[in-house]
């Protein structure tokens, strides 16, 4: 028989999302984490069929929404990419809070609905700004962001030592002015950042030994966000461009970057809570982003940073794969 998966697609600043709304096998999985590991082991032929070319590309990005366990989410979520199974995704939850409130999932309330979307890394919280029963411009409430290493030396073969801070957001990040490495975030290639990235990337990886305090699952380095190094508040924009899961480029200014850079801001005491600040992407799109409020997380002191976006249709779709096609389980090029 010939495979058909249906799909709702979106973009939040350029980067793209991919929404499965049929055709995908039901996740046995008690616990959402046990639902991402039962996805990896079983069904990665979905994800690599809807992410992969010839029906995506190496900058796709995919979203499953399976059925919550946590005792407050209206929805949950599995996030897919070009590599795997990512923990957050603020572009993401940005446009899934829209479409939960488009789509009748949870009730519209005007003038703010509020949508509880179970992530991976734990329970974030979409406020959807809402007007004659239309959905519009999204915020979210993350889960408790923290910087995990400052000022961390690291080897690498192209620059000698680089020093890096690395912030968790919902998943881990390394981060680095560009300018430290040679590189402008606004005049360089993506090529160039790219590789720069990657490498980093890499080298940060087998360096550092990371530890999430509650879930191992969630201990890995996911990318590597350059910025322009303009980390104290200040009125105006400041730039920053994630590489992630091996070459892919964020459009978007990467919710669970910014705020885990914002995690990384307070913890040197450069932002305040209350601050708001604008944070770029590669184009030329902005996300807000702001420290609501301090906690705790194990031995880290950590922030709940707000992020806010506006997230748009591209469409829909329905793939199909015929069982004689050689290339039916995907293929990258990149």
């Amino acid at each position: 028989m010939t495979l058909s998966i249906d799909t709702v697609e979106m973009h939040t600043a350029g980067e793209p999302l991919r929404i499965v709304t049929a055709g995908w096998p039901c996740l046995q999985g008690a616990t959402l984490l046990e639902k991402r590991r039962e996805a990896k082991a079983h069904h990665d032929s979905l994800r690599r069929l809807l992410m992969e070319e010839p029906r995506g590309h190496p900058d796709m990005y995919g979203a499953l929404l399976v059925e919550p366990d946590h005792p407050e989410a209206h929805l949950a979520v599995l996030f897919m990419h070009n590599e795997g199974y990512s923990t957050m995704c603020g572009h993401a939850v940005i446009a899934l809070g829209r479409y939960a409130v488009d789509q009748g999932l949870v009730p519209a309330v005007e003038p703010e609905t509020v949508v509880n979307i179970q992530c991976p890394c734990g329970l974030v919280r979409a406020i959807v700004e809402v007007t004659a029963g239309k959905a519009g411009a999204v915020r979210f409430d993350s889960v408790p962001a923290f910087a995990f290493a400052l000022d961390k030396m690291v080897e690498t073969r192209d620059w000698g030592p680089v020093t890096l801070d690395i912030g968790y957001g919902g998943a881990f990040y390394a981060f680095l002015a560009a300018d430290s490495i040679g590189l402008d975030v606004e005049t360089s290639s993506i090529r160039d950042l790219t590789d720069a990235g990657e490498k980093i990337a890499l080298a940060a990886a087998e360096q550092i030994r990371l530890e999430h305090p509650e879930e191992p699952d969630l201990a890995f380095l996911y990318g590597t966000i350059l910025t322009d190094g303009r980390d104290a508040w200040e009125e105006g924009a400041t730039r920053n461009v994630c590489i992630f899961a091996g070459r892919q480029v964020d459009r978007s200014p990467t919710g669970s970057g910014v705020t885990a850079r914002l995690a990384l801001q307070h913890a040197r005491g450069l932002i305040a809570p209350g601050q708001r600040r604008l944070f770029r992407s590669v184009t030329g799109q902005d996300f807000t982003g702001e420290v609501v409020e301090t906690t705790q997380i194990g031995r880290h002191r950590a922030v709940i940073a707000r992020v806010g976006g506006h997230a748009y249709y591209s469409g829909t779709a329905r793939f199909t794969a015929e069982p004689d096609d050689p290339l039916r389980g995907g293929f990258l090029l990149r």
